[in-house]
């Protein structure tokens, strides 16, 4: 679900996160706090996702936000969609200056960093399924965060 938007259309904030149990936790008191304050969140539902491709809802939301909060969680580098908002998300903070804020819940950043862990056995899998060029990996590995 989302926020109502700004009269422009524009998100104040896109949440990018990987699980239901995150939502219903972490990012749905986060979600509620900010939208309390009047900063307007995009946040995904499930029923946004169809095919194999990242809908094009979730690209105008990325590309109409001003700050994306990535939130890392221990499988959130499992998640194709993830690591595809993750590189639209990239790609728009190089071209738009996205501003981008990172949170590691319950990760240690040192392991999202190095592709450690979690971290680098899904991103092996996303490169063996995807191939070497895919956009998350790359992301994931030329990333300053």
């Amino acid at each position: 679900m989302a926020s109502s938007t700004t009269p422009n259309g524009i998100y104040d904030v896109f949440l990018s996160f990987r699980g239901t149990d995150l939502q219903n936790n972490f990012i749905g008191h986060l979600y509620n706090a900010l939208d309390q304050n009047g900063v307007f969140t995009f946040i995904d539902s499930e029923e946004l996702r169809k095919g194999d491709q990242i809908s094009q809802a979730l690209m105008k939301a990325i590309e109409e936000s001003c700050i994306a909060i990535i939130v890392f969680s221990d499988d959130y580098a499992s998640s194709r969609w993830c690591l595809e908002e993750l590189a639209k998300i990239m790609e728009c903070k190089e071209q738009k200056d996205l501003i981008v804020l990172l949170v590691f819940y319950k990760v240690d950043p040192r392991e999202v960093r190095g592709g450690r862990e979690s971290y680098g056995r899904a991103l092996a899998k996303h490169e063996f399924k995807f191939g070497k060029d895919s956009k998350g990996s790359e992301e994931m590995e030329e990333s300053s965060f």
